[in-house]
């Protein structure tokens, strides 16, 4: 991940992992079936990242501009705590949001790629820009990944946050035969 701001100390404390959905988890290309129904491909590891995540303790969240059933499935599949689909206003969607949950600000970690996403960036305490977003959220950001959108961005921040907060050899331990 590229830092242009110390990354450790802002992570240390994030509570809250939450994230876009087209362009983040997924590619961003949206397929139409016959039916009329999209069609994503998500990558499995940004997947088994929400799970470890949530496992050690942080809350994850989706908030995203659109969003259908099948966004709302995978949400489910993965235990996702936080699904706001749809959000015209998504500044406002995470400010109730933050006040709902008693957050503080510096305790959210958000993840986005488009210019929609640049009210909630300028708001949270670790804002990042997946590799491929779109050049001025790179710009704005302190924190771009090394992976594009849909292809491990998402799991490359939660390692990174879990390391941040010291939490990967216990991580592994659940992998080694350690605790479970």
């Amino acid at each position: 991940m590229i830092c242009r701001r110390p990354f450790r100390p802002r992570a240390a404390r994030v509570a809250l992992v939450l994230m876009d959905v087209d362009g983040v988890l997924t590619d961003g290309r949206l397929g139409l079936g016959e039916n009329g129904r999209e069609a994503r491909s998500w990558h499995v590891r940004d997947g088994s990242g929400i799970v470890l995540a949530r496992r050690a303790g942080l809350r994850t969240g989706f908030l995203s501009g659109r969003g259908d059933a099948g966004v709302r499935r995978r949400a489910r599949e993965l235990g996702v705590d936080e699904v706001h689909l749809r959000a015209r206003d998504k500044g406002a969607v995470y400010g109730e949001m933050v006040r709902r949950l008693g957050l503080d600000h510096k305790d959210v970690c958000y993840i986005g790629d488009d210019l929609v996403d640049l009210p909630v960036l300028s708001r949270v305490g670790v804002p990042v820009a997946v590799a491929d977003a779109h050049p001025e959220v790179r710009r704005r950001v302190p924190f771009v990944t090394s992976a594009p959108g849909g292809r491990g961005a998402v799991r490359e921040v939660i390692d990174a946050l879990l390391q941040a907060q010291g939490r990967m050899r216990e991580i592994l331990s659940w992998f080694e035969g350690g605790a479970r």
